[in-house]
């Protein structure tokens, strides 16, 4: 072999459960997350912002928690479940409801760093369900907006809150319908 040209790099495989879903892809060791989940699974939602893991808007679940899938390696992942934006809006299009509280209370506005918000705000209101204002801006001050100034997204995360508040819904979970089962 000559030189000048690099040895192929090896290929590794992973298995995941991506939004219920298990899914399967060779890829090599230095592989993102981010890339996996944007790339090889076409799950575009996960935005790729800044790559140094401080704007948040590749924010995911990683069973359960939030991870910047900028910062994490696919091959870390193999056996565990992710959650991307796109699991999170019922089967029919239904939207999750803090999917819904972002619309609703204009907590967007280019969109870029909603997806990041989003999954971020699922998790932190699965662990504090009824937040104070201030509780709010402190777990969502890990997340960058350029565009919005923020109010509209604590509005939203406040407001998704109070619509999940007793009804016993995990928010990182798939959003179900009245009367689905």
């Amino acid at each position: 072999m000559d030189r000048t040209t690099p040895a192929p790099e090896a290929l590794h495989d992973v298995e995941l459960t991506v939004n219920g879903q298990v899914r399967r892809a060779r890829v090599p060791a230095r592989r993102l997350l981010s890339d996996l989940l944007r790339h090889d699974l076409e799950l575009t939602g996960t935005h790729v912002g800044c790559e140094h893991g401080v704007c948040g808007a590749c924010t995911v679940l990683l069973d359960g928690m939030p991870v910047r899938s900028c910062l994490t390696l696919a091959v870390s992942v193999s056996g565990r479940a992710v959650t991307t934006v796109e699991g999170l809006a019922a089967e029919d299009g239904t939207l999750h409801p803090v999917q819904r509280a972002f619309q609703e209370h204009h907590g967007l506005q280019c969109g870029f760093c909603t997806p990041g918000f989003i999954m971020t705000a699922c998790a932190f209101l699965a662990e504090e369900p009824a937040p104070d204002a201030a509780t709010i801006r402190d777990a969502m001050s890990g997340n960058l907006c350029r565009c919005t100034g923020y109010a509209g997204i604590l509005a939203a995360v406040a407001g998704a809150a109070e619509e999940l508040a007793g009804t016993g819904v995990d928010p990182r979970e798939r959003h179900r319908p009245e009367g689905a089962a």
